[in-house]
């Protein structure tokens, strides 16, 4: 059984679009979703340097419209998409990423909607100086339990002992200071706010009035919600936990053990993959992983779908 999964920020490199727009098709979709949001996809893609691509509002749509684009490269049609795929999911913005090859919103409006979502972050993150941090060993139970008593909300459960804490740069100094036992090392990381933590809680308003236009699709698939781990079998539920997931945890982890439960046999992350292979390599033991990060990677990916599909 395969599962197809996104990236979430952060993934994104300088120049990463570069040999992807070499492939028939991928420049022309790139160059109309651009048109749609008003935001040079393109340019950022091949052109921007670290500092402008880690722009919330940049990299949102950015990393959508890269994973659409190679998720489409994977197969001669993309209707072939939801017969071979078994599940799909995404890791924070990569939710908008599934939803959409999941045929729960069109491409153009999926787009629209993460630019949305990225101006809406951005706009929040700047009301009040938070950030974010990863912690670096531990037991996972006793790191929570500690950020909590220290005002801090862990965002991010990825599983394989990966937790990203979210607050305020105090709270955060405090972390710093006072580290969950267990925990070797507690690194801050580039983002412009405490994304998925009630302080994006503005955002969730912005985007839940830009929602409120949508008609969203049932998924045609398998849909897993990193909400909770749960598959979710109504658009309309898809979206309304798209608008809310802003400011709800990432649970990565009971993603992955869904698709345990659903008996995986191999994972295909698309453009820019690596991260989520990453957890599943130490998460999920037998199973096939392959990250899409060149069309170099396309034929073993192909490959991959033939004998998992």
């Amino acid at each position: 059984m395969l599962v197809l999964v996104a990236p979430g920020q952060g993934a994104q490199t300088p120049g990463f679009l570069n040999p992807w727009l070499e492939l028939p098709g991928v420049r022309g979709a790139l160059e109309a979703w651009s048109d749609a949001v008003q935001l040079d996809l393109v340019r950022y893609g091949t052109e921007g340097d670290a500092e402008e691509i880690r722009d919330t509002a940049v990299a949102q749509p950015l990393l959508v419209a890269a994973g659409l684009s190679s998720a489409y490269m994977l197969f001669d049609d993309p209707a072939e998409l939801p017969r071979k795929v078994g599940a799909i999911a995404g890791h924070s913005v990569g939710e908008l990423t599934a939803a959409a090859l999941a045929g729960v919103l069109p491409d153009e409006e999926t787009v629209r909607l993460v630019r949305a979502r990225g101006l809406a972050m951005a706009e929040a993150a700047a009301i009040t100086e938070t950030g974010m941090s990863a912690l670096l060993g531990g037991d996972p139970e006793v790191s929570v339990a500690h950020l909590e008593k220290l005002g801090l909300t862990p965002a991010n459960i990825n599983g394989a002992g990966q937790i990203v804490a979210a607050g305020t740069m105090e709270q955060l100094a405090a972390l710093n200071e006072d580290k969950p036992e267990g925990v070797r090392k507690v690194v801050p990381l580039k983002v412009a706010g405490a994304f998925h933590t009630h302080h994006m809680g503005p955002a969730v308003e912005k985007l839940a009035a830009a929602a409120k236009e949508l008609v969203p699709g049932d998924p045609r698939l398998t849909y897993v919600s990193n909400k909770d781990g749960k598959a979710v079998a109504t658009g309309a539920e898809v979206l309304e936990r798209l608008v809310g997931q802003v400011a709800n945890p990432v649970r990565w982890d009971l993603c992955m053990e869904t698709f345990k439960e659903l008996g995986v046999t191999a994972l295909i992350e698309v453009c820019p993959g690596g991260t989520l292979t990453g957890l599943a390599k130490r998460a999920l033991p037998g199973v096939q992983t392959l990250a899409l990060k060149t069309p170099d990677d396309l034929d073993a990916a192909r490959e991959l779908i033939a004998e998992h599909a």
